[in-house]
């Protein structure tokens, strides 16, 4: 298992966005795996955009978009944690959100932290993705770029095409198509 390496989060995060697409978000836990494959990402940017986390400036909420490319910035949205990376080029601001995957590994585990049977909606949405995995505002800042992390991104080889489309609910947005999914993926956000 080849994990992305923190070069990969140094680029444009639309370009970041897309190319997560199809790679697997692993989170350690108990001494278990649970694995899913990203079908859903949207990219932000810094000051200029106005639905980013950034676009009021720096703060202690959301200081992880200055830092390095390859750390989690976790904020919460109507009582949901969403779980971002932080990925820009050298100087700028940005983060991808994980909207959602396909669970492959840990199904079990996930359903139980969800409390839901239907794995076509375990987390198929930023909110469900971060309850499946049991990810909160204590991983906040750290790296998904080492194995020894408890959550990480791993390459993946599979095929799909990409799609893309304007960010979810999102009032003011930028002018671009900044949400890229598999088409045909069942697992997308609803």
């Amino acid at each position: 298992m080849e994990i992305l390496e923190k070069s990969f989060y140094e680029r444009d995060p639309k370009i970041v966005a897309a190319n997560l697409l199809g790679k697997k978000l692993i989170r350690r836990l108990n001494g278990e795996s649970l694995e899913g494959v990203i079908v859903e990402t949207e990219a932000y940017y810094g000051l200029e955009d106005p639905a980013s986390r950034a676009y009021k400036g720096k703060s202690n909420y959301n200081s992880a978009m200055w830092e390095e490319p390859g750390r989690v910035f976790i904020y919460n949205v109507h009582n949901n944690w969403l779980l971002n990376v932080v990925a820009h080029e050298p100087g700028k601001i940005g983060a991808v959100l994980i909207r959602a995957i396909e669970p492959v590994l840990g199904i079990e585990a996930m359903k139980l932290n969800r409390m839901v049977s239907n794995i076509l909606n375990l987390a198929n949405g930023p909110g469900k993705l971060t309850k499946a995995l049991k990810i909160d505002k204590s991983y906040y800042g750290i790296m998904v770029t080492s194995k020894h992390s408890e959550i990480f991104i791993a390459d993946h080889q599979t095929k799909f095409e990409i799609g893309c489309s304007r960010r979810i609910g999102v009032s003011k947005d930028l002018d671009e198509n900044l949400r890229f999914f598999i088409k045909g993926s069942r697992f997308l956000s609803r």
